[in-house]
């Protein structure tokens, strides 16, 4: 596969967006693209802190497993994104397990030669200082839905964040999540049990705040969902 050239690749994300082709070009020399399968690891959490990737197209599943081997699923990434986030100005480890879910484009630059680029070009830093800080938001909201709520309204707000994150608007004004997640999945996003879960958006779909398609993705109501909130 190469079907990609990276200046095309890198074209395609905000954080480049702006810059000339005569800035572009060192980091087109040092970036690499490939095609990866759906259930390729990218990297293991423990791995050397190597490269930093950007998604052109497919989705990417970041995870943390404990002890017992009991798997909390971080993020789910898709077109657009980059990761891992922890990974700029800092040595050490990947600080998760990074998954293909769908089968996945990635551009990806050694993190040196590009902490060594944001040097020299403090624009493209002013945007990743955006998207990280974008990241930490998230983070405090889900830390914030996790002490102010109950299980019931955290599951109510993982749906509304998966609906704004990986959903698209449909004509009648629900929107469907375009990536299918199992009960069990959905419980590791939030500490939560399958089968609370399951209960859960049994009661959501009798309240017809929630509904899936023919195809099993969910249609959720986000309004309708919002106003159960309170």
């Amino acid at each position: 596969m190469n079907n990609y050239s990276a200046k095309e690749l890198l074209k395609h994300f905000t954080l480049f967006k702006g810059l000339s082709d005569s800035e572009m070009e060192p980091i087109v020399d040092f970036s690499h693209n490939r095609l990866y399968r759906r259930g390729t690891h990218i990297f293991m959490h423990g791995d050397p802190l190597t490269n930093v990737y950007f998604i052109y197209q497919g989705k990417i599943k970041i995870y943390k497993t404990d002890l017992h081997g009991k798997e909390q699923i971080v993020n789910v990434l898709e077109a657009g994104d980059m990761f891992p986030h922890l990974g700029f100005f800092r040595k050490g480890d990947y600080p998760a397990h990074a998954q293909v879910i769908e089968d996945a484009v990635l551009l990806y630059i050694p993190i040196e030669s590009f902490e060594n680029f944001l040097l020299t070009h403090p624009e493209t830093s002013v945007k990743l200082l955006r998207v990280l800080g974008d990241r930490i938001v998230d983070l405090q909201s889900r830390l914030e839905e996790q002490i102010l709520h109950n299980t019931y309204e955290q599951i109510i707000l993982l749906l509304l964040r998966l609906a704004k994150n990986n959903g698209t608007e449909l004509d009648g004004g629900d929107v469907k999540i375009t990536t299918q997640f199992t009960n069990r999945e959905l419980a590791n996003m939030i500490g939560s049990s399958r089968e609370t879960v399951s209960r859960t958006l049994t009661q959501l779909k009798k309240k017809n705040l929630l509904s899936t398609d023919k195809s099993g993705y969910f249609l959720i109501d986000t309004e309708a969902l919002e106003d159960e909130l309170f």
